[in-house]
């Protein structure tokens, strides 16, 4: 169950009716104490680089079906009471073309913008990305598909959204459930309890999908409500779906938005170890609501809610000056928003602000780059011996970043095994690189990409 405040773009209906969540839904977690020592007697781990994540989720995307025009009518048919499904979705684009993700994807490049993009399987039952897709030809599909394994996956991670982020299916045949209700919408499965292995097989068939597409999967969004009310199963499930389909090292999922002064840091889920290896579940937070064009790209963009052009105020500026990671969040026709592309507007000036104000401050990473940063900042030991520091590392984490006490004049020296890495002193935060330290009065920040296993400071 939740507490808290939804999101604010969520529909949601009485207790007779149901829930209708269209998207993630916030809970209240209070977060635990950060994996560190005090600063007299041992290391620090910090934000990669000294800097504040950074990261775009984009829900609701897919190759070329216009998720909201095709989701509205299937929504008003198990919520017809509900009058935010009664708009006129006739009139909206058939399609998001691949123009439009093209423009979209290379600015982003150019920008270094990096997050989550969803790719939905079987896109509001319309047809499957991994056979025909009614509308278009299958070398529109491939097409479609070759554009986001090009110029989307090195920034991106993709995520399934679940099998059609609409109708549940009947995974032995492959359609939907007869029954049209609350109850047959992904968007609120499962009706009733279910164990880990069921939601993971279904879960699984999404990921399937996406892998017959050649479409890597790290973790998965879940649509609107799905796996609410079980919360536990849900967060183990991802863990053996992503494991079993794509033998992710550290699976993880979105679902939930921090809210105030709740922390927007990853949680770490399921966390099983033992000699040789660690199995966990990473749960990403979005940090913000989708103020770009909302779910189904009618809203009115509001920009200055992330951040107001002169970088004073926004959500993203109070997680910034919190050092929390800064994850937006929006939905895919909203940034089409109809065809005028006013939410991609608004996201472009957002990020200009942010790249005039906090460039220096800020480090643009997918999902799966902060899950594992997470994981081990979390799960990595840190003892001190005579004259060094050893750390025990479950996972290889690139950018791993310490402030460690100064115990003598010498530069740190860092070893992994016979190997030892070179740093180079720089003489500002903003300088800090993977392979350099920076010194202060008396510790030094080191920046180095940590190996699994054993690591030595000499500091």
């Amino acid at each position: 169950m939740w507490t808290g405040s939804r999101r604010s773009f969520l529909t949601t209906v009485g207790a007779a009716g149901g829930l209708a969540l269209h998207a993630a839904v916030s809970r209240r977690v209070t977060a635990g104490p950060l994996s560190h020592w005090p600063l007299t007697t041992a290391p620090e781990i910090l934000n990669p680089r000294l800097r504040v994540p950074l990261s775009f989720i984009i829900d609701d995307s897919t190759c070329l079906v216009n998720m909201g025009r095709f989701c509205m009518p299937q929504f008003a048919a198990a919520w017809p009471e509900r009058a935010a499904y009664q708009k006129p979705w006739k009139s909206w684009p058939v399609e998001i073309p691949d123009a439009f993700v093209r423009t979209f994807g290379q600015w982003c490049a150019r920008h270094g913008v990096k997050g989550k993009y969803s790719v939905v399987p079987y896109p509001a039952c319309v047809g499957w990305l991994d056979r025909e897709l009614p509308g278009w030809s299958r070398q529109e599909l491939e097409a479609s598909l070759q554009l986001v394994r090009d110029l989307l996956l090195p920034n991106w991670d993709i995520h399934p959204e679940m099998i059609t982020h609409t109708r549940v299916i009947d995974l032995q045949t492959g359609r939907p459930v007869p029954e049209i209700s609350p109850g047959t919408m992904e968007n609120w499965y499962p009706p009733a309890r279910q164990s880990v292995d069921e939601l993971a097989v279904y879960i699984a068939y999404a990921l399937r999908i996406l892998r017959n597409c050649e479409l890597p999967c790290e973790g998965i969004t879940t649509p609107g409500g799905f796996g609410s009310g079980v919360e536990q199963e849900l967060s183990l499930a991802v863990q053996q779906a992503v494991r079993d389909v794509f033998g992710a090292e550290i699976p993880h999922y979105f679902k939930y938005v921090a809210e105030g002064a709740e922390s927007a840091e990853p949680r770490i889920e399921h966390v099983r170890q033992d000699r040789d290896h660690t199995q966990l579940t990473v749960s990403i937070y979005a940090g913000t609501g989708d103020w770009f064009g909302g779910w189904d790209g009618d809203d009115q963009p509001e920009p200055d809610r992330y951040c107001t052009r002169d970088g004073t105020q926004g959500r993203l500026v109070e997680l910034i000056r919190r050092g929390e990671p800064a994850i937006l969040l929006c939905h895919w026709p909203g940034m089409y928003t109809q065809g005028t592309q006013q939410g991609f507007a608004a996201f472009q000036q957002v990020v200009t602000a942010l790249e005039e104000h906090y460039r220096d401050a800020t480090l643009w990473m997918k999902l799966s780059e902060i899950a594992r940063y997470w994981a081990a900042r979390r799960l990595t030991t840190i003892s001190t011996q005579v004259g060094h520091y050893v750390l025990q590392a479950p996972f290889a984490c690139p950018l791993f970043t310490l402030r460690v006490p100064r115990l003598g004049t010498q530069p740190p020296v860092i070893r992994t095994g016979a190997r030892q890495i070179q740093l180079h002193a720089v003489t500002q935060p903003a300088q800090l690189a993977s392979g350099t330290w920076l010194p202060e009065s008396e510790h030094a920040v080191v920046c180095f990409d940590l190996t699994r296993g054993e690591t030595t400071i000499e500091a």
